[in-house]
């Protein structure tokens, strides 16, 4: 069967015909066969060279070898116990010793679940009840989080998704990113806040690059107003950088969630922070978690590997730095968006400037955008299908690949 042909079965057995809404491309997405390095072989045999990169997870590229064999020895040894593990010791030990302010975490299954627990904690050491989102921040599909961003930012938040009750949407206000003074004015109006969650580089609409000394504003406003910081990382971590943006921008939050690069492609979610914080977290504390697959050791397994591999080739990062620079230069001078990069993250927004915040980013040329989508996977090149996704690159993208993508961009 080709890609046609399937999605029509799919569509009879799963809603809209997908897993999840990015997948939904038109008219129908494209079948994966296999994956190896930085190219994905489709069922209709085509050979796409992938800057998603599974929305992020995959720095070291498809099946690498030292992931691939770090999996296949621990399925030797069984892949699920439900009871402790040596791993997920190892694994938590590299965590908190690359982010200075993580003194102890919780494994968890998914990003999802990682921001929901970390909200939870907040409310439950705070006592406080409220959450302070950015518009336009996407951290997990669940309900205190799925809130519309199209009204003024210090409203109270309504929901985005049908079955999100408005009386719990309610505990969550907006700010706009890059906007330190919106944020005081919030808090400064506001006793019964718990945290300011926010993603340190906006991944999910970009990426949308913080201002000078914007989270510096955020750890500073947070701590006079009693009100926990936590930073979404589950994108930026060990993708800009070993210790992720607080290390690469030096802030301290106090909590920080991870996924995606942490569990080497395998799905991991992880919440940690402060000790005081984190002891209140179940059975210590009384802030419950739980899961049955929290800490699988395969995923373990899978995390020591990349965390091994990234820290005995640090070099790796100046060298993705390199490659998304060399596709900023191929861009022809009378293009008419504008190229944001940072390390191994970057897009091409259709907008004669670089946005800042959500509304900004919503002003892009979606319709420019899809032409050129559809160019690049005309001529073998992978984006993530909508303007406001992340490009990714991994050390896999060698000079075929990369060239590939400069003849792409360089039509823009």
């Amino acid at each position: 069967m080709n890609s046609e042909e399937l999605f029509a079965a799919a569509k009879t057995l799963l809603p809209g015909g997908v897993s999840s809404p990015v997948r939904a491309i038109q008219p129908y997405p494209f079948y994966v066969q296999s994956a190896k390095s930085a190219v994905l072989e489709t069922i209709d045999g085509r050979s796409l060279v992938d800057c998603c990169l599974g929305y992020g997870p995959l720095i070291l590229g498809h099946a690498h070898p030292a992931i691939t064999a770090a999996i296949a020895a621990q399925m030797e040894n069984g892949w699920l116990y439900g009871v402790p593990t040596e791993l997920e010791i190892d694994l938590a030990r590299r965590i908190t010793g690359d982010h200075p302010s993580v003194d102890m975490l919780r494994f968890v299954s998914t990003g999802t679940e990682a921001t929901m627990a970390a909200i939870r904690l907040a409310r439950g050491f705070s006592g406080k009840t409220d959450i302070v989102k950015v518009d336009g921040g996407f951290h997990g599909a669940h309900d205190a989080m799925l809130i519309a961003a199209g009204s003024g930012a210090t409203t109270y938040g309504i929901p985005d998704s049908a079955g999100v009750l408005p009386d719990f949407a309610a505990h969550t206000r907006r700010v706009s990113y890059n906007d330190p003074e919106d944020l005081e004015a919030l808090l400064s109006k506001n006793d019964n806040i718990a945290a300011f969650i926010i993603e340190p580089v906006m991944g999910n609409i970009g990426p949308v690059l913080p201002d000078d000394g914007y989270l510096a504003a955020v750890r500073e406003i947070t701590t006079a107003h009693d009100v926990l910081l936590i930073f979404d990382e589950v994108i930026t971590g060990y993708r800009i950088g070993i210790g992720g943006a607080q290390v690469k921008f030096g802030i301290k939050p106090d909590l920080t969630t991870l996924g995606k690069i942490v569990g080497g492609g395998l799905p991991i979610g992880v919440f940690g922070g402060k000790r005081e914080i984190m002891e209140m977290v179940s059975p210590q504390g009384p802030v419950y978690n739980a899961g049955t697959f929290n800490a699988n050791p395969a995923t373990m397994a899978a995390g020591i590997a990349v965390s091994k591999y990234l820290h005995l080739h640090e070099d790796m990062y100046a060298d993705l730095e390199e490659k998304t620079r060399v596709v900023a230069e191929s861009l022809p001078s009378s293009a008419p968006g504008t190229f944001v990069r940072l390390g191994s993250m970057f897009k091409y927004f259709f907008r004669s400037a670089a946005p800042r915040n959500y509304t900004e980013a919503k002003e892009c040329d979606t319709a420019a955008f899809c032409m050129f989508w559809e160019k690049a996977i005309s001529e073998g090149v992978f984006l993530p299908p909508s303007q406001f996704e992340t490009n990714f690159l991994s050390t896999a993208h060698g000079e075929a690949e990369m060239a590939k993508l400069v003849q792409v961009y360089s039509q823009c």
